[in-house]
């Protein structure tokens, strides 16, 4: 096996057609396909079943993608090493929480490890974070979830075999304008905001999911864009909106927003990662900096 060969082979896996890998590596179809072959020839066995929706893996292909990222990650390592370079690691996140939780996770880690650097790249998208975790784009990512199980908000999980810690409590309000037919209210139920507007995002949204649990289908859900829209919707009197208490402590502190007499669960800040690879250099020391009280 060669190293070039089991990028290639990660590739597919990831994007399901020789095309589409070819077009991420910069390589023409046919040195894919090539590759592919060269590989499977090398190791005896199929590593994928083509068909009409793209090429999936076999069980020994599935065998071999683990053991693909490990090779990968080891060879990358080496070459920090050598070179005498700071030790990477990548850690994502929602955007949610790249303001609010990753400084003090980077923080921790800066007294613990001043020798590893952490690149940070925040996603919007819950599912992105997941599916680079899984097939090692990023060591570690930070999300909101519930529940005793990874996927317990409503979201699907990767098949793959990933742990998770919980970190912190996130505790979330319900919000609206002082001006709301609500917000007087010494105690407001679910069927209360039957028909009302809840100003959400988007449906893979960690809000939209909590609202789905604890409000049901009662509340018009209007679509109104990331957290500050949502935040700014509401202080204007266009609907309630269900956020994270840290990201509506300045408006209920000034009164632009009130906070609707509705107890509501928290959430769980979510560290998750993949568990065949802990032995990564430096990704415990991550674990214990976001984990540290």
């Amino acid at each position: 096996m060669e190293l070039r060969q089991l990028a290639t082979f990660e590739a597919v896996i990831r994007h399901r057609t020789v095309t589409d890998a070819a077009v991420a590596l910069g390589l023409a179809p046919s040195s894919v396909s090539q590759q592919i072959r060269t590989l499977e020839a090398g190791l005896g066995v199929p590593l994928f079943t083509r068909g009409p929706r793209g090429m999936d893996p076999t069980p020994a292909g599935e065998r071999l993608r683990g053991w693909a990222r490990t090779l990968l990650d080891t060879a990358e390592r080496a070459v920090h090493d050598v070179r005498g370079e700071r030790l990477r690691l990548r850690l994502g996140a929602l955007e949610t929480l790249a303001g609010s939780h990753v400084p003090l996770v980077l923080a921790r880690l800066a007294e613990r490890r001043p020798d590893i650097t952490v690149d940070v790249r925040s996603d919007r998208t819950r599912q992105g974070l997941l599916a680079d975790v899984a097939d090692g784009r990023l060591d570690a990512a930070l999300l909101l979830d519930a529940g005793d199980a990874l996927g317990g908000l409503g979201f699907p999980a990767p098949a793959e075999p990933l742990a998770f810690l919980d970190l912190d409590p996130v505790p979330l309000a319900l919000v609206a304008a002082p001006t709301h037919c609500l917000a007087a209210r010494p105690a407001v139920t679910p069927t209360d905001l039957d028909g009302e507007r809840l100003l959400v995002n988007v449906p893979e949204c960690s809000f939209w999911l909590a609202g789905q649990h604890l409000l049901g289908t009662g509340p018009r859900r209007v679509r109104a864009g990331g957290v500050p829209v949502m935040r700014a919707w509401a202080e204007h009197g266009l609907g309630v909106t269900l956020l994270p208490r840290f990201a509506v402590s300045d408006s209920l502190r000034t009164g632009t927003l009130v906070e609707l007499a509705l107890p509501v669960p928290d959430l769980s800040l979510r560290l998750v990662w993949r568990k065949d690879r802990e032995s990564v250099p430096g990704l415990r020391d991550v674990l214990y900096a976001a984990a540290r009280p």
